[in-house]
């Protein structure tokens, strides 16, 4: 099965990386800047996924490039200027959706095999 989404053609059984989906995932509920990514991810992850900032910022490139996320101009209330925030585009967000049902089966098959309760 091919799903088409925009330009883009996600095959059914490619996999995100961890750092992408969860990356994608912290943008899923509010638009943020590279740092609050970083510290989301931490916070979400018990600290078990740990992003640099050379790691992330060259992961946004790569999503921009895909169309999964797109920068925001700054809030007018931010107070530095420098930050560049960036939110889930609807491709991004199908291709987040995709992989969380990919996971959702992955865990449901774990469960039947006994490996989780």
């Amino acid at each position: 099965m091919v799903l088409r989404i925009y330009r883009l053609t996600v095959y059914r059984d490619t996999t995100m990386t961890t750092l992408v989906f969860q990356v994608l995932l912290s943008l899923a509920d509010a638009p943020r800047h590279g740092y609050a990514i970083i510290q989301d991810v931490s916070e979400r992850t018990d600290g078990e996924v740990r992003l640099t900032a050379s790691t992330l910022y060259d992961a946004l490139a790569r999503l921009v490039d895909q169309r999964f996320i797109a920068p925001l101009e700054p809030p007018a209330d931010n107070p530095d200027s420098r930050r560049r925030y960036y939110q889930l585009t609807r491709a991004g967000r199908d291709a987040l959706e995709t992989e969380a049902r990919r996971l959702a089966r992955v865990v449901a098959m774990a469960k039947e095999k006994k490996v989780l309760r």
